[in-house]
């Protein structure tokens, strides 16, 4: 009897723990029916700039769309997302444990964030080396329909990392 037990749990539980991650791309996060939205980056072209914008000593950018809608489904998926860093909390030290994820370089610092769907507040255990904040990196974990606020900009879904890792093509 405890053999047959112990053996439909091991059988409910072994292909959970071999789920497949779902790689989710940034469109997948804004829903069919939502009005089209357009969200450009500023680009900087002068890269000497570059220290002004990242500094958080000038005006804070405002937001593109702060109640942007979000697609229910996706909430409790294991996923696995690619994008860029903006630390919210930082250790001492000096690994960034809760940070926002965004699509593309230098959003919500000095460019204006993107919308709240393209957006997911993130923390993490170990966290990531502050150092290495200027490279894109692949999280993933179980993604939470949840709206989240911050100095820095609304976010539409919340994320428990539980692997970060650097972005590079052979990751896909």
């Amino acid at each position: 009897m405890h053999r047959s037990l112990l053996a439909a749990l091991l059988a409910l539980v072994i292909p959970l723990a071999n789920a497949d991650v779902r790689q989710l791309s940034w469109e997948e996060m804004v829903p069919p029916e939502a009005p089209p939205q357009v969200v450009e980056p500023t680009p900087l072209h002068d890269l000497s700039q570059l220290a002004n914008a990242l500094s958080e000593s000038g005006p804070a950018a405002l937001q593109q769309s702060p109640d942007a809608p979000v697609v229910q489904a996706l909430d409790g998926q294991a996923v696995k997302l690619p994008g860029y860093i903006v630390p919210l909390d930082v250790t001492e030290e000096g690994r960034v444990i809760e940070f926002l994820l965004v699509p593309y370089f230098g959003a919500c610092i000095h460019v204006p964030p993107p919308p709240s769907n393209q957006i997911v507040h993130v923390t993490s255990e170990l966290g990531v080396r502050l150092d290495a904040l200027y490279e894109p990196f692949w999280i993933e974990g179980p993604l939470k329909v949840e709206h989240s606020s911050s100095e820095l900009a609304e976010a539409g879904y919340k994320m428990n990392a539980e692997k970060i890792y650097p972005y590079d093509l052979s990751s896909e």
